[in-house]
């Protein structure tokens, strides 16, 4: 049976590699072929606009009025860091590097979940009750480490509240605010998770091209609504990620792409670089949709600080 490929600066991949590599976020250096990139989405060596504006008007279009749309804007679907460090964080590189390998030493107990359902509440309108997890269980996302170095000392938690941006504007969440020795604000942590992601209405593209390939995620939105940081993928022979853009009233589509990929031999290393992206208007409630996958695309911060409810 042979083995879906796809081509990275004139470097063959199995469909199994890259689905590995995009959730480990590994770099692979050993080449595992040279073949030339032609397919339904044109030869590796050229984008055509044209086509991956097609495939986003497909996405936009079935995205738009579907049973799936109704779902994701009646839910709550973060887009923003679910982490707030305390002010001031970091003091020391010391302290820094024990966040980052999620070293904490916790003197304290910490409170399970309350028995009443918490709200999140929408800055532009309209509320939602959710259940709230256990101080353990929001600490765990953000601590538990234990490999050797300096550690971050957690003395107290308290349930409270904190700000993130969703998929529905800017709302504010339960959260729990743990207590770090030596901070005089707390560490804060989302407590809720998001709601069920609702089932696309329409397919992933089936192979990815230098033309079109998936997203790494979004880094953040701007306050005015009108500016949209991604993170894209990219290969080593080549200028970087583009990022083509559709807007329509109900939906944007991002279509990530790679710039003058080289058809030469390369090593074969998956990156990612931010892109920024104007938008004619502010996003407001507006969906932010991935043209290869055809599904909204998840938040994606730094590895530490990363989205675990939907994404």
């Amino acid at each position: 049976m042979s083995v879906p490929v796809v081509c990275l600066g004139g470097i063959m991949w199995t469909a199994r590699l890259r689905r590995f590599l995009v959730v480990t976020g590994l770099f692979v250096t050993a080449a595992v072929g040279v073949s030339g990139c032609g397919d339904k989405y044109g030869d590796a060596s050229a984008h055509d606009p044209a086509r991956t504006a097609e495939r986003a008007r497909q996405v936009s279009e079935a995205w738009t009025g579907s049973e799936a749309a109704r779902v994701w804007r009646e839910g709550y679907f973060p887009l923003g860091d679910p982490v707030r460090l305390p002010e001031g964080a970091f003091h020391n590189d010391a302290d820094k590097q024990a966040y980052q390998r999620q070293n904490f030493e916790v003197r304290a107990s910490l409170p399970g979940a309350p028995p009443k359902k918490g709200e999140i509440r929408w800055r532009g309108g309209g509320s939602l009750a959710v259940p709230v997890v256990s101080a353990r269980a929001a600490y765990e996302k953000v601590g538990g480490g234990s490999v050797p170095g300096p550690r971050l000392v957690l003395t107290g938690a308290r349930l409270g509240e904190m700000t993130i941006h969703t998929s529905r504007g800017s709302a504010t969440v339960p959260a729990w605010h743990f207590t770090i020795k030596g901070y005089d604000t707390p560490l804060k942590r989302v407590a809720v998770v998001a709601s069920k992601l609702p089932r696309p209405p329409v397919k992933p593209v089936r192979d990815l091209t230098s033309d079109l390939w998936e997203l790494a995620g979004l880094d953040s939105v701007s306050r005015d609504g009108r500016t949209v940081v991604l993170r894209a993928h990219h290969g080593s022979c080549d200028d970087g990620p583009g990022v083509a853009v559709l807007e329509s009233e109900d939906n944007v589509v991002f279509s990530a792409w790679f710039r003058n990929p080289s058809d030469g031999p390369c090593t074969s290393d998956l990156r990612a670089k931010k892109v920024t992206v104007k938008l004619d208007r502010p996003v407001g409630d507006r969906m932010l949709l991935d043209a290869f996958t055809g599904r909204p695309v998840p938040y994606e911060g730094s590895p530490w600080t990363r989205s675990s409810s939907w994404s």
